[in-house]
């Protein structure tokens, strides 16, 4: 009767293994079925640039490696350009994916698919040191003549700031971040707006830190609905058609951020504990708010 029943068992957990087999196997076509991806950047530091050295490095690109090791990507071909040619760039096929410190954004999200946040960022802004014009919020580009804001084109940032309410007539937007600070140090503009993380980077680089500081503290934009302040979350961003890559690269993100690689990479490139992604937000949320 005991070796019926064993019998019994192990012809179910046979059988079991064998329905179980197309679904793993369809799994692992699905993270296969390439050996190399194509990657837009727009070499802005922290997230992902090349660097003198030649190398691309970054959180995002760091954890673009991560990932794509784990689904057996040999090759990835990282693409410099500019922020604002990123996400068009993806749409005509030019790259698999974008990962340099995107914003999801519910108008981003309608033209394209994100993954999975990898961290969080507050606003920014870089200001002249000591702070001679005593920069304190965005209110204040509103409110007062003698100061005016420069952003980079297509960033969230410079979104965010004009949501605030500053005029469109006092925000000097640029090409990318270096023509943004560039004007900061060449007195065009009296400040400027990056995330946190952009601008804690641009401030490690000597000729900066020596000219320019974070203002403090710094009131941004705020949400209506919680009375808190904006938290933008970066993700990669995939294709509409390309499903099966950002579910991959969800399902990994997850794996990696629970066995501590993710915080890991990020306190390398400076962020925080209180910029990682908390529990349940997800591309999903993000869209949605």
């Amino acid at each position: 009767m005991k070796l019926a029943t064993f019998g019994k068992i192990a012809y179910c957990v046979a059988l079991a293994m064998i329905v179980a087999r197309p679904a793993l196997e369809a799994r692992a076509q699905t993270t296969l079925a390439t050996d190399s991806i194509t990657v837009g950047i727009a070499n802005n530091k922290p997230w992902a640039y090349r660097d003198t050295d030649g190398q691309v490095k970054g959180l995002n690109a760091d954890i673009i490696r991560a990932v794509f090791e784990k689904l057996d990507v040999r090759q990835i071909n990282y693409v410099v350009g500019d922020f604002g040619s990123l996400i068009p760039g993806l749409i005509s096929k030019r790259f698999d994916v974008v990962d340099s410190g995107v914003v999801i954004t519910p108008a981003r999200c309608k033209l394209v698919d994100f993954g999975n946040p990898e961290v969080s960022s507050l606003d920014a802004i870089l200001v002249a040191k000591d702070n001679p014009k005593d920069i304190h919020s965005f209110s204040e580009f509103a409110r007062r003549s003698d100061i005016m804001l420069g952003g980079s084109r297509g960033s969230q940032q410079a979104k965010n700031a004009l949501q605030a309410g500053v005029p469109e007539s006092k925000l000097q937007q640029f090409q990318n971040t270096e023509s943004t600070v560039s004007a900061m140090l060449a007195q065009r503009v009296d400040g400027v707006v990056f995330t946190a993380g952009t601008a804690r980077a641009l401030l490690s680089r000597p000729e900066i830190g020596a000219r320019l500081e974070l203002a403090h503290p710094f009131t941004g934009l705020f949400d209506v609905k919680t009375g808190k302040p904006v938290v933008s979350y970066v993700g990669p961003v995939f294709n509409k058609d390309t499903p099966h890559l950002r579910d991959a690269f969800n399902e990994q993100l997850a794996l990696l951020t629970a066995n501590g690689t993710v915080k890991k990479i990020a306190q390398k490139y400076g962020f925080t504990s209180e910029e990682m992604i908390p529990v349940g937000v997800t591309a999903a949320s993000a869209c949605a708010e």
